[in-house]
């Protein structure tokens, strides 16, 4: 490639040499105009043109050359290989493919020009949509517009929306109180790891046969998910009174089998139409952000003590009964209003229909790598050729069918953006399952504080991704901002070390701030970043693109959970340092991570 290059600049150069010296006799002739010379200009422009199309046909041919061979690692692989080779080469900085894109600089940077100004005010919310991770068809046909157009229902789309802001509100709710409530069953502070965690265990399981069974059904999946969660709250609540620790988990158990998550964006990615899409993804990451933040400020406001025949009602009940009665109202909306998409068209697909729309982009894309100039041994040559790719090209648009089959399309680079995503879920889940116990420990801070403090850290989500999406995101390129924002995890983590001098307020708000404000802008950008990088395999079917990132992140928050309790043995004043030396590693090996891959994040 370097060298096909080194010789296109040196053949410009030559060209552009000749052109400029004709130009100077064509300004010569039209002065003092020497009709017999220009017959002698004609034919040097004439063989200028032609040399320029002999590079040209030079170009060509090397290109189907590379094109060829690129073809057979994909086939030998089983993905997209080409893609991933491609964007390694094209942005290396030592490239000399550099100089020829600098040619076309000045029309690129226009154009660009041209569309900020017509869509700055979509930025925000193309930065939310690709920070849900909902993920797309690249080139998505006609009729899939039509069938989303019959499929959508607004009252659908609003009732998984409120599904996802309930599950955020019922996983953060408990947060500020499930110390107290693990000492008042006779356990130690540091169970709250194993409380808070249990709901992410079973969402490791649930989230897999969630997104298998919206393959058939979005409906029944919703209803069974909020009668889980409305028993899974009921039984978190009344372990108090039937003084039982293994209650107490098993509600939580329970609230984590009922994630439906990934129905939610299966929703949203197969029945919304596609010129609404972004505003609903934005919405499903504006309702998680919303939920992050109400559920701890709603736990500070049950602060309140009675009791009804055997039930108790108090801080530590209180979060429960609310969502059980939360879920139950949910599920009697959920069967009044929700509609099911049809899915005949999935379910029985007619021949004509289901092939009209690849054969067309596979006759677009075949259209556009097709050479304009071939012998006919070339042309032979390329259709044997063609046979074999065509295939390979059919079994490269299959969606994965297992988690090993997904895990083999994970280039380098989307591996190492997953690290990311597992290292920022882990520090997060530190920060706030350890929260009530650190500062209960530290400052004595009561539950109404320590709710106060976590519905402010939740508070700064929606705005930071409006500084991001909109104004950040247009200077920096998001592996800029990427690389930037790990760093700034880490020395929030490192600020939040226990080092001699006494631990002070500022000192744990500040530290906690930066470390999951950065997390935060850290989540968004490598979001954003996957969605565009992942084969376009992982956008549909069970094992996809967002399966893969929630089970990333809901293993982290389980891990950090474990850590909290196990922690815990060593004493609560170790907790802290403890907790915190994981979370360092696991950092600064993303970070070193992030720079050897960093020219392949693009």
């Amino acid at each position: 490639i370097e060298k096909i290059v080194l010789f296109l600049l040196e053949q410009q150069g030559r060209l552009a040499s000749r052109l400029s010296k004709l130009r100077v006799q064509n300004d010569a002739f039209e002065e003092e105009p020497e009709f017999s010379q220009i017959a002698e200009l004609r034919e040097a422009y004439r063989a200028v043109g032609q040399d320029l199309l002999k590079l040209l046909y030079f170009i060509e041919m090397n290109a189907i050359g590379l094109r060829k061979i690129l073809k057979k690692f994909d086939k030998r692989f089983g993905y997209r290989f080409t893609d991933y080779y491609v964007k390694t080469r094209a942005n290396h900085p030592y490239s000399q493919l550099q100089q020829v894109f600098k040619h076309v600089d000045p029309v690129v940077d226009a154009i660009k020009a041209a569309v900020d100004r017509l869509s700055y005010s979509t930025n925000f919310l193309n930065f939310l949509a690709q920070h849900a991770l909902i993920m797309q068809e690249e080139l998505p046909a006609p009729i899939e517009e039509h069938i989303d157009e019959e499929r959508y229902h607004f009252m659908s789309l609003l009732l998984n929306l409120a599904n996802t802001f309930l599950y955020m509100v019922n996983t953060y709710i408990i947060v500020p109180t499930a110390d107290d409530y693990s000492m008042s069953l006779g356990a130690a502070a540091t169970v709250c790891g194993v409380v808070i965690g249990a709901m992410a265990v079973a969402q490791v399981f649930s989230s897999v046969y969630f997104s298998a069974w919206s393959n058939r059904s979005y409906f029944r999946p919703l209803v069974f998910s909020s009668i889980v969660l409305f028993v899974g709250n009921a039984m978190y609540a009344m372990a108090y009174d039937m003084n039982s620790l293994t209650v107490l988990i098993l509600g939580r158990l329970f609230c984590g089998l009922g994630s439906a998550r990934a129905v939610n964006r299966r929703y949203i990615s197969d029945c919304v139409p596609l010129k609404i899409r972004m505003q609903a993804s934005a919405g499903f990451v504006s309702a998680s952000a919303l939920g992050m933040a109400c559920g701890p400020a709603l736990a500070g406001i049950l602060q309140t003590n009675f009791k009804i025949y055997k039930l108790t009602f108090n801080q530590d009940t209180l979060p429960g009964w609310v969502m059980a009665a939360a879920w139950l109202l949910y599920l009697i909306w959920l069967w009044i209003s929700f509609k099911e998409p049809a899915r005949d068209i999935e379910e029985n697909p007619s021949p004509q229909t289901s092939n009209s729309a690849p054969a067309e982009n596979d006759a677009l894309e075949k259209g556009l790598k097709q050479p304009l100039l071939l012998t006919s041994d070339d042309k032979q040559e390329d259709d044997e050729e063609g046979d074999g790719s065509e295939e390979s090209s059919e079994d490269s648009r299959q969606p994965a069918t297992s988690i090993v089959d997904a895990y083999r399309l994970l280039t380098p680079s989307v591996k190492v953006q997953l690290l990311i995503y597992f290292m920022l879920k882990y520090a997060m889940e530190i920060l706030l399952s350890e929260s009530s116990v650190i500062t209960t420990y530290y400052f004595s801070w009561s539950t109404g504080a320590v709710a106060i403090f976590l519905a402010c850290l939740g508070l700064t989500v929606l705005p930071v991704n409006i500084v991001v999406g909109s104004y950040i995101s247009n200077m920096f390129e998001d592996r800029q901002i990427l690389l930037a924002s790990e760093i700034m995890v880490c020395i929030g983590i490192l600020l939040s070390f226990h080092i001699i001098i006494p631990y002070t307020v500022p000192q744990y708000v500040l530290s906690g701030l930066i470390m999951f404000v950065s997390a935060e802008v850290l989540e968004g950008v490598n979001l954003s970043l996957l969605s565009r990088v992942m084969s376009s395999r992982l956008s549909r079917g069970t094992y996809n693109g967002g399966l893969l990132s929630t089970e990333a992140g809901t293993i982290a928050r389980v891990i950090a959970d474990a850590t909290i309790t196990l922690a815990g043995y060593l004493g609560e004043s170790r907790l802290l340092n403890v907790t915190l030396l994981p979370s360092l590693l696991i950092c600064v090996g993303s970070i070193v991570a992030t720079c050897f891959t960093y020219n392949s994040l693009y």
